[in-house]
Parts: structure tokens; C-alpha cells; sequence
């Protein structure tokens, strides 16, 4: 998979990766439904819960808009499952420990915290309509508004 600037209106970048139940979840599967495609750091983490609780409550409107919910971070499955059973999260989460598919999304970018720089994921979502089209892209998101800003799109 190459990085490439995503745009509204493009094909959405396929990809198969493992759920948190261990099983594949190919993008392309999904096609006649709406895909939230949401990337964040880390599991278990305040500005990550938030993110992730926020499409939980947000689940039944998503539902009813015929659209599901996938989360994607480099964790590996067994705390992804941890967090969302925690948590208690109708949605699946997504491993991509090798971040490709970050790296597709232009979402593995350059970070720096107390002075140091690391690389790792950028808070952002995609809205993917149902034949596997961008509607919407919002990066740097907070974590608390993502849920809702993607809501907004499904409209």
C-alpha cells in the first residue's frame, strides 16, 4: 500500500486487516454500507476512550443510517479486546501494527512530545459512502468531536 493525499470524491484505499476477535475485515466487504473509518493512538487512553465512547453513544443514529463503525490503531488484538469490552463498544476495532494502512490514509505522521519526535497516529476519521467513495476526511480531530462531526456527514 503507498501513501497518497487522499481527497473527497476519490476511492477510498482497500485493505484487509485483523479484528479484535481475531477474524480478517476487508474494507471492500463492507460495500452498501456506510464505513466510519476512525484511527487513534492508543487503546485504553483518555483522549482515545472519549473517541471511542462517542461513536458507542452514537451507535443507534449510526446504525439507523445504515453505517458502521471501524477503529484502527497499531494494538494488537488482545487489547483491543480488552478495551472494548471495557468499554463496552458495539464496533470493530482493527490491528494495524505494521501501520499500512495508516500510511495509505496519510494518518501515520511525524509526532513530538516533551521535545522528542516519534513517528505514530494522527487523530482523524473518514466517511466512506456505500460504493467505497471519500465523503469526508477530518484530521487532528478531538477526540470528543470526532463522533459527532461524523454523524453530521452520514446526514
Amino acid at each position: 500500500m503507498t501513501e497518497q493525499t487522499l481527497t473527497i470524491g476519490m476511492p477510498a484505499p482497500d485493505f484487509e486487516l485483523l479484528s479484535d476477535n481475531g477474524e480478517p475485515v476487508k474494507l471492500s466487504s463492507l460495500r452498501g454500507k456506510k464505513v466510519i473509518l476512525y484511527f487513534y493512538p492508543k487503546d485504553d487512553t483518555s483522549g482515545c476512550t472519549a473517541q471511542a465512547c462517542g461513536f458507542r453513544d452514537s451507535y443507534p443514529v449510526i446504525e439507523a443510517q445504515n453505517a458502521v463503525v471501524l477503529g484502527i490503531s497499531p494494538d494488537g488484538v488482545k487489547a483491543h479486546t480488552k478495551f472494548k469490552t471495557k468499554h463496552n463498544l458495539p464496533f470493530t476495532l482493527l490491528v494495524d501494527d505494521q501501520h499500512a494502512v495508516a500510511e495509505a490514509y496519510s494518518v501515520w505522521v511525524e509526532k513530538s512530545m516533551y521535545g522528542k519526535k516519534y513517528m505514530g497516529i494522527e487523530r482523524s476519521h473518514f466517511v466512506i459512502d456505500e460504493t467505497g467513495i471519500l465523503t469526508s476526511i477530518a484530521r487532528k480531530v478531538k477526540p470528543t468531536e470526532s463522533a459527532k462531526l461524523a454523524l453530521k456527514e452520514l446526514e
